[in-house]
């Protein structure tokens, strides 16, 4: 396989043609491109274009460098008709690019992961290809919780010959999403099913990101794109730099893998809720107690819980499980004009030919608080996401044509044990209930709101010297799902804290022209930006000290996004297997 880097594309030439999807290009558009790539591979390489066998898309991204003259880059394998052996790398030799290198396809193989993992690569244990589905394997393994990490886990062990049972405490996605709408609506909140609990987890209603800045030497995030690509995303998710489906198509790919783990002989339990541990004499873990009276036995139970978990939390703690208060972040959504942000970041407001805009932004203050971006949404909405009375949290979501006129991003800011104000191993829960009641009490109920300029007036002292009132105007309106009303929204967070966000606010302002300008919106309060505890784990992933306990994913603290709670589900499904046998 030859794989060839930085073809460059000017953006006029590859006009999108999306289809409803927003996703891909339509086939005639789809077509033109690989056209294209075929030529300019053919010319990089010197060969006649008929002796390209095969082209795949590894990655695409925009270079916007010059903006506005725009690029799609892109990176390809080619095969070649009639190349085996060494031809392939006598044609890279032979054309002198720099760009142009022999490659050798990997697959993630789970099988493989898992033989190393339990040193039996040579003892057989594992069948090969697809000759284990299907196969019933020993041991009875509970995965807590229907998120990312937990349907990735147990979907590779379901395909893999293991029957997992998945307990979820809210409801399927379908009754779900009626339940949010209604909460949205109404403000009326189910406490079992809402934004944060049911099927999908906190993902289903975000903006469906699939990047992800954990490393993947192992394969398991292009094995996670695979499962998605499998069960209903578009195919352009393998190889988009900054990949999404939006809560949209997000919702159909979480249903459709549950419906794999069901075939494949596993079990998944909506309104089933963990509500105690129970352990045997050895201190291992035998089964798990769902709704204060089920008992589920079991060699193994998969623990992925959420970040907002706070009653299972409080269970672990009164169960001596072994956790530790971690740094997380707190802030608020900043809403901006999707346009100012196109202009900003292409050069050029063009939606017919280009994606809605993403951005990061990061900085440090003078008092060394870390302030920075966090689950941008690109023509996105924010939505009220709590899930406990009297108290209010908010998050960002998007469709996948992300076709909204708003672009909102959380700006947050670090917070770490020493400003939770204990040392209990669940201050940090209690630091984010505060702030959320603070929400919740400035607009009763409703997403409390306020332009940036009326925040920083409550700081005089740190006003900035830069023009920040001449790009929006005062016509712009929230873009949000729930209720909202204008408050003092700087009320909700400490001091310090506040003077780190309009610090951050002012520094952004210099990379994005606009963006402190004194018309964007503020709102309030982003608490649930990870969890605030880590269940530690060994090498072998179980918790230090119940055996079989195995945490995962976000609310175990190992994970911080859909991808990355995907794959921790697959390593922990690795580890279950390689434990189990």
């Amino acid at each position: 396989m030859i794989r060839i880097n930085q073809i460059k594309i000017p953006i006029e030439i590859n006009n999108r043609s999306h289809d409803d999807s927003g996703m891909k290009y339509n086939e005639a558009a789809e077509a033109k491109l690989y056209y294209v790539l075929r030529k300019k591979a053919a010319k990089i390489l010197r060969i006649d274009a008929g002796q390209i066998g095969s082209l795949e898309i590894v990655k695409h991204s925009i270079d916007a460098r010059k903006k506005p003259e725009l690029y799609d880059v892109y990176v390809i394998d080619v095969s070649l008709r009639g190349a085996e052996g060494g031809k392939e790398a006598q044609i890279v030799k032979k054309c002198r690019d720099r760009n142009v290198s022999v490659v050798e396809e990997k697959k993630y193989d789970f099988r493989e992961k898992v033989e190393k993992l339990a040193g039996n690569r040579d003892a057989g244990k594992f069948e090969t290809g697809n000759a284990a589905i299907g196969t019933s394997k020993a041991g009875k393994i509970v995965i807590v919780g229907a998120g990312p990490a937990g349907l990735f886990c147990g979907y590779e062990l379901a395909k893999h010959g293991y029957k997992p049972i998945i307990i979820e405490r809210g409801a399927d996605v379908d009754k779900r999403s009626k339940i949010v709408e209604k909460f949205w609506e109404s403000g009326q909140l189910d406490l079992k099913t809402n934004v944060q609990f049911g099927e999908g987890g906190a993902g289903t209603f975000s903006d469906g990101k699939l990047n992800t800045m954990v490393k993947d030497k192992e394969g398991r995030g292009a094995e996670a794109l695979k499962i998605f690509v499998e069960n209903g995303a578009p195919e352009r998710i393998k190889y988009e730099s900054k990949p999404h489906i939006g809560t949209d198509i997000l919702k159909s790919v979480v249903k459709n893998i549950r419906n794999e783990i069901i075939d494949c002989g596993g079990q998944v339990l909506f309104e089933t809720q963990l509500t105690e541990l129970v352990t045997d004499a050895d201190g291992r873990i035998a089964a798990v107690k769902a709704n204060n009276e089920s008992v589920i036995e079991c060699d193994a139970a998969v623990l992925a819980i959420g970040h907002s978990a706070r009653d299972t939390f409080a269970m672990l703690k009164e169960k001596q499980v072994d956790m530790q208060p971690k740094p997380f972040a707190v802030g608020f959504r900043v809403e901006h004009p999707q346009s100012l942000i196109n202009k900003s970041q292409y050069g050029v407001d063009a939606p017919e030919i280009l994606p809605a805009a993403p951005y990061k932004l990061t900085t440090t203050t003078g008092a060394g608080r870390g302030v920075y971006s966090f689950c941008m949404c690109p023509g996105g909405y924010v939505v009220n996401a709590s899930s406990e009375e009297g108290r209010l949290c908010v998050n960002g979501m998007s469709y996948s044509k992300r076709d909204g006129k708003n672009a909102n991003s959380a700006i947050i800011i670090t917070v770490d044990p020493k400003d939770f104000g204990s040392d209990d191993v669940l201050a940090g829960v209690e630091f984010q209930r505060k702030l959320e009641k603070k929400a919740f009490d400035l607009a009763k109920g409703k997403i409390p709101v306020e332009y940036y300029g009326d925040f920083k007036k409550a700081f005089g002292s740190l006003n900035s010297n830069q023009d920040s009132s001449s790009n929006i105007g005062d016509s712009f309106t929230p873009q949000m799902k729930g209720a909202y009303e204008f408050a003092a929204v700087h009320e909700i967070l400490p001091n310090d804290l506040n003077e780190a966000f309009v610090e951050g606010m002012e520094n952004f302002g210099r990379t994005i022209k606009g963006y402190n300008d004194d018309h964007a919106l503020v709102s309030g309060v982003e608490s649930r930006t990870s969890s605030p505890v880590r269940i530690n784990r060994g090498d072998d992933g179980q918790s230090l000290n119940i055996k079989g306990l195995f945490p995962c994913g976000e609310g175990a603290g190992y994970a911080g996004g859909i991808m990355s709670a995907a794959m921790d589900g697959i390593r922990t499904a690795e580890l279950v297997a390689a434990q189990l046998g």
